[in-house]
């Protein structure tokens, strides 16, 4: 018999010192360094071209651009930061056109933010692409130039520095997408321990509860699927990031594997719910559940160290081989054979997980 998962409830400190702790604010903070860098360098870089090579007085626009364009958002793409560039000069040229042609004052600056908008939208389906080109032209419309066009040089100058740093001092993408992926397998395992306790107990409650956690993974998901977006991204074009391509690309797999596995997870945890809803204690399938999430735990381990991969992929090979329904509960009920089936799918893509390919993975399922 396996060992009882740890509790799906903890207590929840809520004293003025958990208020004022500072440690989320210092994680906060470490998490935003490099974009912090970033932005810095950038700005002044782009601000110090302009104004001591080129000759602007206020270079405004090559600053802002840089700022914009960079953020401290978590989605750091060079196609993101690109597109943000390029509507903000569409912003910034669609007004330095209406302000060469009508000048400035009201009307003209009604003018330049509607042909602005109905531009940017025209080019782009994202709400951002608009939003930025419209506070460019805002900016180009209230605030005066020295010379015509400047400021369109400042925008493109500001992009090509953000571009640049984005390249040059790139985020730490491997670092990221392993907190994300850590926190995708924490979340996964917890959902999984509460319908372990469920089926082992009959209980209900523990059982809604597995279900919610499964249907709360989904988020974590999209956050780590994000994070390798983004580090795949700035690999592709930083030099200093060009060797940890393999290892992102090695984390998309597995993302892709636990993607699917969240799913199946939530057809288990329907179906146990459904299930325990009678008070009658599984623990056959408590057991292979369990014995699926201690492979998912060395699963998440192998997104520090690979070497913990075969060992995964040898403890879901002999599991799997055994959910045949029949053989497993030969008098149970059609409900309790469903569980053990859904099981199936779900073994599969644990394996394919720890590297395993798809074809392979199903062969070592018996056929029912």
């Amino acid at each position: 018999m396996s060992a009882e998962p740890p509790p799906v409830t903890a207590a929840v400190p809520t004293t003025w010192r958990t208020r004022l702790d500072p440690r989320p604010a210092l994680s906060r903070l470490r998490g935003s360094g490099i974009a912090i860098v970033q932005i810095v360098v950038a700005a002044t870089a782009a601000f110090s071209f302009a104004h001591y090579v080129l000759g602007h007085e206020v270079p405004l626009l090559a600053a802002t651009v840089t700022v914009s364009s960079l953020g401290l958002v978590r989605d750091a793409r060079p196609r993101r930061v690109l597109e943000t560039v390029v509507g903000m000069v569409v912003g910034i040229a669609v007004a330095e056109l209406l302000f060469t042609l009508t000048g400035t004052g009201w009307w003209q600056l009604a003018l330049a933010l509607g042909a602005t908008l109905v531009i940017a939208r025209l080019l782009s389906s994202q709400p951002g692409f608009a939003m930025a080109a419209a506070i460019q032209s805002l900016i180009v419309m209230i605030i005066p130039a020295s010379s015509p066009f400047s400021r369109l040089i400042d925008g493109a100058i500001g992009g090509v520095a953000a571009l640049l740093v984005t390249a040059l001092i790139p985020r730490d993408a491997v670092r990221s997408a392993r907190r994300d992926g850590a926190a995708v397998f924490a979340a996964f395992e917890a959902a999984g321990g509460a319908l372990v306790q469920a089926l082992r107990r009959g209980d209900r409650l523990r059982g809604e509860r597995g279900l919610t956690k499964a249907r709360g993974l989904q988020p974590l998901l999209d956050r780590w699927r994000e994070s390798l977006d983004t580090g795949l991204g700035i690999a592709r074009i930083s030099p200093f990031l060009r060797r940890q391509r393999a290892e992102l690309e090695r984390q998309e797999r597995v993302h892709q594997s636990m993607d699917l596995a969240s799913r199946n997870l939530r057809v288990i945890a329907r179906r146990a719910a459904y299930l325990v809803d009678d008070g009658v204690p599984r623990p056959v399938a408590a057991d292979l559940i369990a014995e699926m999430l201690r492979a998912a735990t060395l699963i998440a381990h192998s997104l520090d160290d690979i070497a913990d991969a075969p060992a995964a992929r040898a403890s879901l090979i002999a599991l799997a081989g055994r959910l045949d329904p029949a053989k497993i509960l030969p008098e149970a009920s059609l409900g309790d054979q469903n569980l053990i089936a859904a099981l199936r799918p779900f073994v599969v893509d644990l394996l394919t997980a720890t590297g395993m390919p798809h074809a392979e993975a199903r062969a070592v399922v018996p056929r029912i």
